[in-house]
């Protein structure tokens, strides 16, 4: 049995997901439970979690990760906004974990650590610059930028998400109009298929698109080349700005496969600077719900390793 392990919190608007690493990198434990709204309600869980992880590998576990869902400030050391669980904005995380959690922990948006898991265990692995994104109920990203996570100057960096894609768009939960998310995650698939069937149906989802694409609906195909459309708006800027070696795109919404690459590749080789375009590779995420968990604790372990010998107390972010 492994005598080192890293544990990884990944919080999202409605699933705290969570798992252990060995220090191989071998996922050994995952699990998850429902985000609580209330953001003390959220610190017990994650302490009476920490004690069922306790149990199970004793004090085995090095240091913890955690990615939450918002802008998280490497300053301030917490979310200044969370669009998605707002609970989250400006909570002092720091001074609160350290009651529940006795090893060193580290902390960062969610999609940020999303995309160092896929960098060190996904699609990721043997290259050197990687642009990930998840597409679900929103659209989070994340830069890695010669073999390391890029945060920018105050850890907002990678927000590709929050990106004009169209001007003439609808408002954003940042305070933007036509953002990427607005344009590419899965309400907006909805959003697409009534404006193209012109009907309104009660609880219609983004699955239930996919669903119907694949059954030979034509507003259901449209919807997606819509969106497909403006992903490959945005995944061209990307292309052009970083010259990247590979994007990797993960989320539920991207369970539709080709249905949605095909267009977004397509939008991006018009959009993009011929050379640039023809060096990145552009794929499916292969980790799915595991990548930030699993991204979390990896980045504990790697920033663990960076400390100093003497700093390495609980807390140290």
């Amino acid at each position: 049995m492994a005598d080192r392990y890293y544990a990884g919190f990944d919080l999202g608007g409605t699933q705290l997901k969570y798992g252990v690493i060995e220090a191989s990198g071998q996922l050994v434990f995952k699990d998850k439970v429902p985000s609580p709204p209330d953001i003390n309600q959220l610190m017990t869980l994650i302490g009476s979690l920490w004690k069922e992880l306790e149990t199970r590998f004793g004090r085995k576990i090095k240091a913890a990760g955690f990615g939450f869902a918002g802008f998280y400030s490497v300053s301030r050391k917490r979310i200044v906004y969370s669009p998605n669980y707002q609970a989250l904005n400006n909570f002092p995380l720091v001074p609160h974990l350290k009651k529940v959690i006795p090893v060193p922990f580290f902390i960062h948006n969610d999609a940020n650590l999303a995309a160092f898991g896929e960098y060190m265990f996904g699609r990721g692995r043997r290259v050197q610059s990687l642009v990930f994104l998840t597409i679900g109920t929103g659209v989070g990203s994340g830069l890695i930028l010669e073999g390391e996570l890029w945060q920018g100057r105050g850890g907002f960096a990678g927000e590709l998400g929050h990106v004009t894609v169209n001007p003439e768009g609808i408002k954003c939960n940042c305070g933007n109009s036509g953002c990427l998310e607005t344009e590419v995650s899965g309400p907006a698939l909805v959003r697409n298929y009534f404006n193209f069937s012109g009907k309104k149906e009660d609880q219609l989802t983004a699955k239930d698109v996919y669903l119907r694409a694949r059954a030979g609906d034509e507003a259901a195909r449209q919807s997606f080349e819509r969106c497909g459309r403006f992903l490959g708006i945005g995944l061209s800027l990307v292309i052009n700005l970083l010259n990247p070696e590979k994007i990797v795109i993960g989320g539920g919404v991207m369970d539709s496969g080709h249905w949605l690459l095909s267009p977004a590749i397509q939008e991006a080789r018009r959009r993009s600077i011929k050379v640039s375009f023809e060096l990145c590779r552009i794929e499916k995420a292969s980790l799915g719900n595991d990548a930030g968990l699993m991204g979390a604790a990896a980045w504990a372990g790697q920033q663990l390793s960076r400390q100093p010998i003497g700093t390495r107390t609980a807390g140290k972010n």
